[in-house]
């Protein structure tokens, strides 16, 4: 009798396939409850293809790669190099700013705000230092200066690019940009402003005065009711305040007009 040749198919050739496949963690337990976590760490042919496909992945996307790659130590040497940047420019502006400063505390504003041929004015720091902090401040003094000058819309410009962290210079500013637009007859934009002054951190050292000027905006601008809102919050948030008195007259006033 001729042999069979031995084959993948024969009864004893599966049971040895099937051994081999799945192997046992623990001899105790049977086979095909084996279920590793980590199989690339168990059959080392798997893992040595996996790697092999990496390495051609790499290979074959080798430029897109190193584009990438380009692109993100770019990125990050040019943040770097804006962080130091600014902080240079911030130096140069603090010092551009300093004689523009002196001039606005002696109430000098043309030199303030135009500089006074060696020195910069106001105008420029807060041009040409734009994004610093010197430059955010300049802001604030240029459009103070220009309120007091009677510019009132150059005024609301420099304000309205000027932020703090300052809670009480930020009230100040809204303050200001109130004053402006009522300086332009815009009562409706100041009662908004002087609002968001008093509700900015709001304390009862300077919230009620800016809600009583909020009052007087609405006044003028026939919103009565909105302005006994106003005194209605100082006479229940700050009644032992000074404006409380005012609040109290005043508000009479606005029901009368209002029809109350």
């Amino acid at each position: 009798m001729s042999k069979i040749p031995f084959t993948g198919k024969s009864q004893q050739a599966r049971q040895q396939q099937a051994q081999r496949a799945v192997p046992s963690a623990d001899p105790l337990q049977p086979a095909e409850a084996y279920n590793p976590e980590h199989p690339l760490l168990e059959d080392p042919d798997a893992l040595a293809i996996r790697l092999a496909e990496s390495e051609d992945f790499v290979r074959r996307n080798k430029n897109v790669l190193l584009g990438l790659l380009a692109v993100v130590v770019l990125a990050v040497v040019g943040g770097f190099g804006y962080y130091l940047w600014r902080g240079s420019q911030d130096s140069k502006g603090q010092a551009a700013l300093f004689q523009a400063v002196n001039y606005w505390e002696a109430d000098s504003l043309q030199k303030a705000m135009k500089g006074d041929g060696r020195n910069l004015g106001l105008e420029r720091v807060a041009s040409e230092y734009s994004g610093t902090d010197a430059g955010n401040l300049a802001n604030f003094y240029a459009g103070v200066a220009a309120l007091k000058q009677g510019q009132y819309q150059q005024a609301i410009d420099y304000l309205e690019d000027f932020s703090s962290n300052d809670y009480l210079v930020q009230a100040r500013a809204y303050a200001l940009l109130g004053d402006a637009h009522l300086e332009l007859n815009q009562a409706k934009e100041a009662a908004n402003f002087y609002n968001k002054a008093a509700n900015h951190n709001a304390n009862e050292y300077l919230s009620p005065a800016y809600l009583l000027k909020e009052a007087t905006a609405c006044e003028l601008g026939k919103d009565n009711e909105g302005a006994i809102a106003a005194y209605d919050k100082i006479l229940a948030d700050y009644p032992a305040s000074a404006e409380a008195t005012e609040a109290k007259q005043y508000k009479a006033r606005a029901e009368a007009l209002a029809g109350k």
